[in-house]
C-alpha cells in the first residue's frame, strides 16, 4: 500500500508507526473511524476508511481540510498561492515570513497556514496561550522551490483522491465531545498530545486531560487504540502501567525516531506503543487498495 504523506507537518506525526498501526486494526471496519486527535491526519488518510469523523481542537488544521475537501481549495490554488508567496519570500527573506505570520493570525487564512506551516522552524505547529502562531522563521528564503510545491501540491491532491466519495466529517471538537459520539461499531484511533512533548501544539495537555482521556477510553462502546510513548532511553511512562494492565488490555510496541521538533531533545528515538481494548495480534490484515495516487 501507498503511504500518503499529508499536506501539513505536525511534530508526533506517526507516519513510520503506519505498518504497526495498520496490521494491529481489525477488520473489516465497519462503523465509523473515529479521532478525537486527528491532527495531520496521516493514521486516516492510509488506513482509508469509508467514513470517518476526524476531530480536533485545532480549527486551523480542520479549516484547512475542509475547504480541500469542498473544493475551496484544489491543487492550482494551491500552486499559484505558493509560487506567489515564495517569490516574495525568497525577496524579502525573513521580513515577508513574519508579515504572513502576522497576517495569519489575524485572519486566520487556511491557506496562509499552510505557508507558515512549510517554512517555519522545522516543520514545528505551535500556538501561545492567546491562539496566535509563534513559530520562528526557517531561515531558508528559497524554500518554495519549484520541486518543493510540486510536492506539496501532489499532497493535496492525494488527499482530495483520498476523500472523495468518502463519507469523512471534519469537526472542531474537544476529545470528550468526540468520544461521546462513538457507537458500538465505530472504532477510536486516539493519538493525543504526549505530556511534556507536545504542550504547545494548540492547547496545553496537562496530566489532568489524560485521567480523563483514560477513562473515556475505558468506558468506550467500541474498540480502540491509544497511541502513546512507553520510554525513551532516560525513563518510562507510569501512565501505562497504573492505567492499562489488566486482562482487557493489550500492548504492542516498537521504536520510532522523532524528525519534527523544536530542539533536539524532542527530536530523539523513542520506544512507542499502541494499547488496545482487544487482541491487536489477532487482526486481520487490511484488504489493498487499488487507488492511484501522485508521488509526492
Amino acid at each position: 500500500m501507498t503511504t500518503i504523506t499529508p499536506p501539513i507537518k505536525c511534530q508526533g506525526i506517526k507516519t513510520k508507526l503506519l505498518p504497526l498501526i495498520q496490521e494491529s486494526i481489525p477488520q473489516p471496519l465497519e462503523g465509523t473511524w473515529i479521532e478525537p486527535f486527528c491532527g495531520s491526519c496521516v493514521v486516516a488518510l492510509n488506513i482509508r476508511p469509508q467514513r470517518a469523523l476526524l476531530a480536533d481542537t485545532n480549527l486551523h488544521i480542520i479549516s484547512l481540510y475542509r475547504q480541500i475537501q469542498e473544493g475551496v481549495i484544489d491543487p492550482p490554488t494551491v500552486r499559484a498561492f505558493l509560487e506567489q508567496e515564495g517569490r516574495r519570500l525568497s525577496r524579502e527573506g525573513e521580513a515577508y515570513y513574519y508579515e504572513v505570520r502576522s497576517r495569519f493570525n489575524k485572519n486566520h487564512h487556511p491557506l496562509d497556514f499552510l505557508f507558515l506551516n512549510r517554512s517555519c522552524f522545522n516543520g514545528v505547529m505551535r500556538f501561545n496561550q492567546k491562539g496566535l502562531f509563534n513559530v520562528p522563521f526557517c531561515h531558508k528564503p528559497e524554500r518554495f522551490s519549484p520541486a518543493y510545491i510540486t510536492k506539496i501540491v501532489n499532497q493535496v491532491k492525494n488527499l482530495r483522491e483520498v476523500m472523495r466519495d468518502r463519507e469523512w466529517q471534519f469537526e472542531v471538537l474537544d476529545f470528550q465531545q468526540t468520544l461521546a459520539k462513538a457507537q458500538a461499531n465505530d472504532f477510536v484511533y486516539a493519538d493525543p498530545p504526549y505530556a511534556g512533548r507536545h504542550v504547545d501544539y494548540f492547547n496545553s495537555w496537562s496530566a489532568e486531560n489524560e485521567r480523563h482521556l483514560t477513562d473515556a477510553l475505558q468506558k468506550l462502546p467500541c474498540r480502540f487504540i491509544l497511541s502513546t510513548w512507553h520510554s525513551n532511553e532516560y525513563r518510562e511512562n507510569d501512565a501505562i502501567q497504573k492505567n492499562w494492565q489488566g486482562p482487557d488490555f493489550f500492548t504492542r510496541t516498537c521504536e520510532h525516531f522523532y524528525h519534527v521538533g523544536s530542539t533536539e531533545a524532542l527530536r530523539n528515538a523513542m520506544t512507542e506503543a499502541l494499547i488496545a481494548n482487544y487482541d491487536m495480534l489477532a487482526a486481520k490484515p487490511p484488504q489493498p487498495l487499488t487507488t492511484t495516487f501522485v508521488k509526492s
